[in-house]
């Protein structure tokens, strides 16, 4: 992807202009809190989180892997919504049904508290390690130096670190409370982008004819020339949904158990609605860019073909908070996880007062560790693979385990398993 997009001066002022509001809000809005310093609020946002909070910072924080869905779109049509959609939707409805209201029930603060209290400090640690793996924001880091790149010119690295500090820098401050209230805004942008450049694309181009016409008669196969096999896979990989930390860390701050199960099922309708969105948007790139290079250009490559001034950079805008509103979220869980439970449940000697400046130690390395994982690998989906598959199969069966007195596990069966 070396074809950098030109950018006209107004998108610029966007851009920047939703950089600066991003920071505001992320800063400014939490610092009025009088309980701003204890852990629990900057750890959970005090557990009051409500059912539109919940719903836009979850909505937001699960749909990271923007460019991949506009990738697989390009490539296999609407089958994007059988392999990356249906799954997961599937499983985040389990999550619901049985998690959700048992998860705020524990007034846990992380999965690892699961695990050490189950069984035991071998198994707490070593469950925390891999959750610290899974959360680290490697490939969303890259995405935005990706991103970066195609529309300034800049070298990867420069994107890569940039769109870091961007990210975690406002979580610094103000812990969970700034990735939500950060996320209200994102939620707005992600749905307003894509809600944008559909009209252009059907006014400029034509609807479902012009579609019909344009794109391969197999990217309208539900599964897109894919094997029934390498589908099925993905069915297999989307229960990681039911150890998933941002799931678990928005019922632990969710005001009550009705707001955890429901917030989860309206996330669901949503996700449901921006696929369409994705999906649609994925389709007219491939009618409209057929020869297109690289397919994970092809929601910028659409956008800077069909988009005006100033409504190219909104719908930027809203492809960078899709992305932002991950990283700053992973970033995050992981510093917990470092942070709190790997470093301060086994050397803070229960003195709360430190939890804070170990998780904002925490989040910079995971920082840190993102951009040199996303510089040295410059694959997400390899970052994707090396990253998920340490972690998720691990720790599905201890976890899930711990919300049950009668199939929980041996204390050492439960670590070797994590093991």
């Amino acid at each position: 992807m070396g074809q950098t997009l030109s950018l006209h001066p107004a998108d610029i002022v966007v851009l920047v202009a939703y950089a600066i509001l991003q920071t505001w809000i992320g800063v400014r809005l939490t610092r009025h809190k009088r309980d701003s310093d204890s852990a629990t609020s900057f750890l959970l946002d005090g557990r009051r989180l409500t059912l539109p909070a919940f719903i836009a910072s979850l909505v937001c924080t699960w749909y990271g892997g923007i460019l991949g869905v506009g990738e697989f779109t390009y490539q296999y049509g609407i089958s994007n919504w059988v392999v990356f959609g249906i799954p997961y939707y599937l499983w985040a409805g389990v999550f619901a049904w049985k998690l959700a209201a048992r998860a705020r029930r524990t007034r846990y603060v992380s999965i690892s508290d699961h695990l050490y209290e189950s069984y035991g400090k071998a198994a707490g640690i070593t469950g925390t390690a891999l959750v610290f793996l899974l959360t680290v924001p490697a490939a969303y880091v890259l995405m935005l130096g990706v991103i970066a790149r195609l529309f300034f010119g800049w070298p990867l690295w420069v994107g890569v670190v940039g769109g870091a500090l961007l990210s975690v820098g406002y979580v610094y401050v103000g812990g969970f409370r700034s990735v939500v209230r950060t996320d209200l805004f994102q939620f707005v942008l992600m749905f307003g982008g894509f809600a944008l450049i559909l009209p252009f694309c059907i006014i400029n181009f034509g609807g479902w004819e012009f579609l019909r016409a344009h794109v391969p008669a197999g990217h309208f196969s539900w599964h897109g020339g894919n094997t029934i096999q390498y589908i099925l896979v993905w069915y297999l990989i989307a229960t990681t949904t039911l150890i998933e930390p941002a799931f678990y860390q928005r019922c632990y701050a969710a005001k009550s158990e009705a707001v955890a199960r429901r917030g989860i099922g309206y996330s669901i309708a949503f996700w449901c609605f921006f696929d369409f969105l994705t999906t649609s948007t994925g389709l007219y790139a491939r009618a409209i860019l057929p020869e297109l290079a690289d397919p994970v250009a092809a929601f910028p490559a659409l956008a800077a073909t069909v988009l005006p001034p100033v409504v190219l950079g909104l719908f930027l805008t809203g492809l960078l908070s899709t992305v932002m509103s991950t990283v700053d979220s992973y970033a995050f869980l992981a510093g917990i996880a470092l942070g709190r439970d790997l470093i301060w449940r086994n050397f803070g000697k229960g003195d709360e007062t430190k939890i804070q400046p170990l998780v904002r130690i925490g989040l910079w390395v995971s920082a840190a560790l993102s951009v040199g994982l996303a510089l040295l690998s410059q694959s997400v989906v390899g970052l994707w693979h090396d990253l998920g598959t340490i972690g998720a199969p691990a720790l599905v069966v201890p976890l899930l385990a711990t919300f049950s007195q009668k199939y929980r596990l041996q204390k050492q069966w439960a670590t070797i398993g994590i093991v």
